[in-house]
């Protein structure tokens, strides 16, 4: 056994407090100091946080760390909802709980405990860097590793369903106008017909 320093201790609280994991370093069974590990943010990570709040998409952190270092990243990233210590099925039921509320869900992972809930959720993005079951359970995949790339996506999505809208009035309006003209029903009243040749076209 390795006697601990308190006066050792207290230093790993600042470290702690900013979610690393502490490991404590001992040589010939004495107390020599300690390394303080952390994940590094992916670049990009803040201002893709940003720029899927401008779009009114509302981010949630659900990860296997510690609470500590969960805190400490949403603090970074500036994201209110956060959820520590979960397992894959966890992240599954929460996304359960968002979809039976209507919500669409849009989640964003890279490891192998991710999969599940990107197979799960509405549109599941993987980082191209990440392990090949989280890719495959995906339905996009970030081939350049740029987080910036997933407020894109949602920008593109958003503007294809606005023109599909746009090309199915077009498409009813011109129905609903064209479709009595070649069925003759104006003919009668107002000596208005189509021609078969417009209708086809």
């Amino acid at each position: 056994d390795v006697a601990l320093n308190e006066v050792l201790m207290k230093e790993t609280d600042t470290y702690r407090s900013q979610g690393c994991t502490i490991i404590f370093v001992a040589i010939q069974r004495k107390l020599a100091g300690f390394l303080a590990l952390s994940d590094a943010l992916r670049p990009g990570s803040a201002g893709m946080i940003q720029s899927i709040d401008s779009l009114g998409v509302q981010p949630v952190l659900l990860t296997g760390d510690n609470d500590q270092a969960a805190q400490a990243i949403s603090q970074k990233l500036k994201i209110h909802e956060v959820h520590a210590n979960w397992m894959p099925e966890d992240k599954l039921t929460r996304i359960d709980t968002y979809q039976k509320k209507k919500d669409s869900i849009c989640m964003i992972g890279d490891g192998i405990n991710d999969a599940p809930a990107l197979k799960k959720a509405d549109v599941g993005i993987a980082i191209g860097a990440g392990t090949d079951v989280a890719i495959e359970s995906a339905d996009i995949v970030l081939m350049k590793n740029d987080l910036q790339d997933v407020a894109t996506a949602i920008e593109l999505s958003k503007a294809v369903i606005r023109n599909i809208k746009e090309n199915l009035f077009w498409a009813f309006f011109y129905n609903v106008c064209g479709i009595p003209l070649a069925a003759g029903a104006l003919y009668p009243v107002f000596g208005l017909k189509l021609s078969p040749m417009f209708g086809a076209a």
